[in-house]
């Protein structure tokens, strides 16, 4: 399914998010903006665009896994949410998790935009709530592997 959404470059760094192989779910987001980011340091990076995501929609902004797996970056909270609502700047929150500083230059890719459809739900409070086999079992309930 398609679904067209208006973007706006904001500045002249800013370049479109583009999918990086037929079939991706994630749209590539870039720097548009050039820094080192130190071993253990966050950093909320600039993408330079603002899009209108549509009603019903979200916004999901998940790490790279390349840049994870290779360099220790990735998104701290991750995914980000982008409200159909909001019109601001795409802006990342990175964190370098390796012992060494790392390198973003300007349109360098930092992290990945997935566009989803969710369900609004409508709460019902109730006294209880009904059984299944799991019940209020939490972590490690269901085994390890």
């Amino acid at each position: 399914m398609n679904a067209t959404i208006p973007i706006a470059l904001l500045t002249p760094e800013a370049r479109l998010p583009t999918y990086a192989t037929d079939g991706d779910a994630g749209l590539d987001l870039r720097a548009s903006e050039s820094f080192w980011i130190e071993s253990g340091v966050r950093r909320i990076v600039s993408t330079g665009i603002a899009v209108a995501i549509p009603e019903g929609h979200v916004g999901l902004i998940h790490p790279r896994s390349g840049l994870a797996a290779k360099s220790g970056i990735t998104v701290l909270n991750a995914p980000g949410t982008i409200d159909s609502g909001y019109r601001g700047e795409l802006k990342v929150i990175l964190l370098n998790t390796s012992a060494a500083p790392f390198r973003i230059d300007v349109g360098d890719r930092i992290a990945q935009l997935i566009i989803q459809e969710y369900v609004h739900a409508d709460l019902v409070e109730v006294s209880e709530l009904p059984e299944t086999a799991r019940g209020d079992r939490g972590f490690g309930s269901t085994g390890v592997a």
